[in-house]
C-alpha cells in the first residue's frame, strides 16, 4: 500500500514524501477508520483525502463552506488530469443536475459540495446513484455549536452518512478546536469510535508578539522596516485595508489591499503578485490567506484581534510556515479590551431588529409569506440598509443569525467567474450558422478552455474580447446570443453578493430565533472573548502556553520567544528565565517543605547567580516563599 500511496504523490503531485502525520491520516482512513485530522494551518489537509481517494473505487464527497477554495481546489485537481466538479448555491438547478450525473456516470473521482445542498431534494435523491468511497468534512469545527464558527448546515452531515453504505469511513479536518469541540465533532458525524489524529500546535520558528500602540500604522511601518521578508497585516473592515495599504504604498512599501468585495480576477492578480514577491505586503481582511500556500511570510500583524483564539491561531500561523523565524504580532491600544467587550453586543443584537431585517428582506424582493424557497437574488448590502435606515454592522450579523437559525444562507462572496457549455456535440456545432463575430468566439473559447463539451468552464469575457480585440459588451451579447440559440448555456458572472432564501418565507411574528442560534452562541462568543482579552493582557505567562493550553496541549516549558518571555523582570531576568526558578521553587518546596537557601540554589534549574537573583526578587515581594528561622519554606495560605 505505502508503495501505491508514494506512487500516486509523485504521479499526480509530483512530491516524494508526505508531510509530518499526512501519510498516518491516510492509513486510517484506508483502514477504513473515521478520523479526526486536526493539522495546523499550511500541514496540506487536501492530500489527506485526495491521494488515498485517487486509490479507491468510486467519488470521494467533500464537504466544505468555503466556495472559493472549493473552487480553487477543483481547478488544481482538473490541471492534474483528475475528474473534479463543485456543487454550491449561485449554481441553476440545470448545472447542478448536470454536475451530480457526471458523478454518477462520470468516472469522476471527488464531488465539492456546501452544506446547505445537503437537504435539497435533488442531491438526495441523486446520492443513492453514487458510488461513494469516502465523506470527507472540511472545517469540521463548524459542525459543533460550541465552535467559534458553528453553521447549522453541517448538522445535515449526519443525514447523509446515514444514507451512505456503513463501510464508507469519514475524514473529518480542521486546523483549530479545542478539546471539548474535538469530542462533540465525533459525535456529531457518528464516528464508530473515537479516533484523532493530530499535530502539535507548538511552532519552535514563531514569536507571538503583543505590542501596544496608539498610532497603529506608525507602528506598522516600524515593524516592516525591522523585519524583512513578507507580510500580511489583518484588519476587521475593508474601508481600513484600503487606507492603510495607501498610507504604506504613499512610503515606499509594496503592498496591496484585500477582501471580499473585490472581483475575482483582480483577487488573482493580487494574490499572484505577493506570492512571487512583487507585492511584499498584503492589507486584508479575514477573507485572505485560506489555501493560499506561501512558507516565508516572516510577519503577520493583526490591527484588530479577532473575536476567538482559534481564529487569531489560524490567521498568525501563516506566518513562517518554512521553518525560519517569523513573528505573530498584534498592536493593541488602550480601548483593545473595550472594544472587544463591545463586539458580543454587537453581533448579537436584538431579536426584534433580526425580524424587522427578516421582513425587510421579504418586502425587497416582493415576495409573499409561503413563497420563496431556494430562490437566489442579487443583494447590495449599502443600498438595503439605506433604504429601510438600518445599520450596516448590525445588519450583517442579523443576516449571519438568520443563516444559522436556517431562514436564509448569505454569500458575501459570489462566484465572480462566468460559464460556459456547449449544448450540441462539436460536429453539429461546426454545421450550424451563426455570425462571424459569434464563430470567432466560438473558436476563442475552444482555443482557451479546456472541456467546454462535457462540462461548465469557467471563463472571463474580458481575456475572449482582449484577444479577439474587442469590448467584454460585445464578447457579453454574443454569448446571451448564442445561449438564446441554445448553442451554449451560459451564466455570467455575479458581481453581487446574494441571498439565498433557504425555506419559504414566514410571517414575521412566526419567526423563531432557538437558543441554540443566539443565546448559547451569544454566550459562548462572550467566553471566548475573555480568553482572547486575557490572552492580550497577561504580562508573566508565556504566549505559547496560553495558546497550547487553550487547545489542550500540555507545554513542556515556556517558548523563550514571546514577548513575554523575552521581557526583562524587576529581578534582572527575563520572563521565562524568572517563570522557570520559580516554578521549580515552588515545586522543590512542595516536595521537601522547607530548605536552607544554599540548598534551594543549587536544586533550581539555572545558574547559581540567576537562580538568586528569582529567589531574592519573591522574598521582596511577598510572593508564595518566606525565609523562616533561616529556612526558605511555602508560605501558608
Amino acid at each position: 500500500m505505502a508503495d501505491i500511496l508514494h506512487e500516486t504523490l509523485e504521479e499526480y503531485w509530483n512530491y516524494k514524501s508526505f508531510r509530518p502525520l499526512q501519510e498516518e491520516i491516510i492509513r486510517s482512513v484506508l483502514a477504513g477508520n473515521d478520523t479526526l485530522g486536526l493539522m495546523t494551518t499550511g500541514a496540506g489537509k487536501s492530500l489527506t483525502f485526495q491521494v488515498p481517494a485517487m486509490t479507491m473505487e468510486g467519488v470521494c464527497l467533500v464537504i466544505t463552506p468555503l466556495i472559493a477554495l472549493m473552487k480553487d481546489q477543483v481547478d488544481n485537481l482538473k490541471a492534474r488530469h483528475i475528474k473534479a466538479t463543485t456543487v454550491y448555491a449561485s449554481m441553476s438547478t440545470d448545472e447542478i443536475n448536470k454536475h451530480f450525473d457526471n458523478c454518477i456516470y462520470g468516472d469522476y473521482k471527488f464531488l465539492y459540495i456546501s452544506p446547505e445542498r445537503l437537504h435539497t431534494e435533488l442531491f438526495l435523491k441523486k446520492l443513492p446513484l453514487m458510488k461513494i468511497c469516502m465523506l470527507v468534512v472540511d472545517e469540521s469545527h463548524c459542525i459543533s455549536q460550541w465552535g467559534y464558527d458553528f453553521r447549522p448546515s453541517y448538522l445535515h452531515i449526519a443525514d447523509v452518512r446515514k444514507l451512505l453504505p456503513p463501510n464508507v469511513p469519514v475524514l473529518a479536518l480542521t486546523a483549530t478546536a479545542t478539546p471539548f469541540v474535538v469530542d462533540d465533532i465525533q459525535e456529531k458525524l457518528l464516528f464508530r469510535r473515537k479516533n484523532v489524529l493530530k499535530n502539535s500546535f507548538v511552532r519552535d520558528n514563531l514569536a507571538y508578539v503583543v505590542r501596544h500602540a496608539e498610532h497603529k500604522t506608525d507602528e506598522i511601518k516600524h515593524i516592516l522596516n525591522s523585519v524583512e521578508g513578507t507580510a500580511i497585516i489583518y484588519v476587521r473592515n475593508r474601508k481600513l485595508t484600503v487606507e492603510i495599504a495607501r498610507e504604506l504604498q504613499q512610503n515606499g512599501f509594496s503592498a496591496h489591499f484585500y477582501h471580499a468585495g473585490i472581483n475575482r480576477e483582480e483577487k488573482i492578480l493580487r494574490q499572484d503578485a505577493w506570492k512571487t514577491g512583487a507585492c511584499r505586503v498584503m492589507v486584508a481582511t479575514n477573507a485572505f490567506g485560506m489555501g493560499i500556500d506561501k512558507p516565508d511570510v516572516r510577519v503577520v500583524i493583526h490591527v484588530d484581534m479577532p473575536g476567538s483564539l482559534e481564529e487569531y491561531f489560524q490567521e498568525a500561523g501563516r506566518a513562517g510556515r518554512d521553518g525560519q523565524k517569523a513573528y505573530a504580532i498584534v498592536l493593541c491600544s488602550s480601548t483593545e479590551s473595550s472594544k472587544l467587550n463591545h463586539r458580543t453586543n454587537e453581533e448579537y443584537p436584538d431579536k426584534s431588529f433580526i425580524a424587522r431585517v427578516y421582513e425587510a428582506l421579504g418586502n425587497y424582493y416582493e415576495i409573499a409569506a409561503g413563497y420563496g424557497e431556494f430562490r437566489t437574488y442579487g443583494f447590495s448590502p449599502e443600498n438595503f440598509c439605506l433604504l429601510f435606515k438600518f445599520s450596516y454592522s448590525q445588519t450583517n450579523y442579523a443576516l449571519k443569525i438568520l443563516e444559522a437559525a436556517g431562514y436564509i444562507e448569505y454569500i458575501e462572496e459570489p462566484d465572480n467567474n462566468s460559464r460556459l457549455l456547449f449544448l450540441i456535440s462539436r460536429n453539429e456545432l461546426y454545421r450550424t450558422h451563426t455570425s462571424l463575430l459569434a464563430e470567432n468566439i466560438i473558436q476563442e473559447v475552444l482555443r482557451s478552455y479546456t472541456g467546454p463539451f462535457a462540462d461548465y468552464v469557467f471563463i472571463d469575457e474580458s481575456t475572449i474580447a482582449t484577444r479577439m480585440h474587442s469590448t467584454p459588451d460585445v464578447v457579453y451579447n454574443e454569448l446571451v446570443m448564442l445561449s438564446k440559440m441554445n448553442i451554449i448555456s451560459y451564466i455570467p458572472q455575479k458581481k453581487q453578493p446574494q441571498i439565498v432564501f433557504t425555506r419559504d418565507r414566514v410571517e414575521t411574528r412566526r419567526i423563531i430565533i432557538p437558543g441554540s442560534v443566539y443565546e448559547d452562541r451569544r454566550k459562548r462568543c462572550r467566553e471566548r472573548i475573555v480568553k482572547v482579552i486575557e490572552y492580550i493582557s497577561s504580562d508573566n505567562i508565556c504566549r505559547t502556553q496560553m495558546l497550547l493550553n487553550y487547545f489542550g496541549e500540555k507545554s513542556d516549558g515556556a517558548c523563550h520567544n514571546c514577548d513575554v518571555c523575552r521581557r526583562k523582570t524587576q529581578s534582572g531576568l527575563l520572563q521565562w528565565e524568572f517563570n522557570e526558578v520559580r516554578e521549580a521553587a515552588l515545586e522543590y518546596l512542595k516536595d521537601k517543605k522547607s530548605a536552607a537557601i544554599s540548598t534551594l540554589l543549587d536544586a533550581m534549574p539555572l545558574e547559581r547567580e540567576k537562580n538568586l537573583a528569582a529567589l531574592n526578587h519573591i522574598l521582596d515581594n511577598h510572593d508564595k516563599i518566606l525565609v523562616r528561622d533561616g529556612m526558605v519554606q511555602l508560605r501558608s495560605e
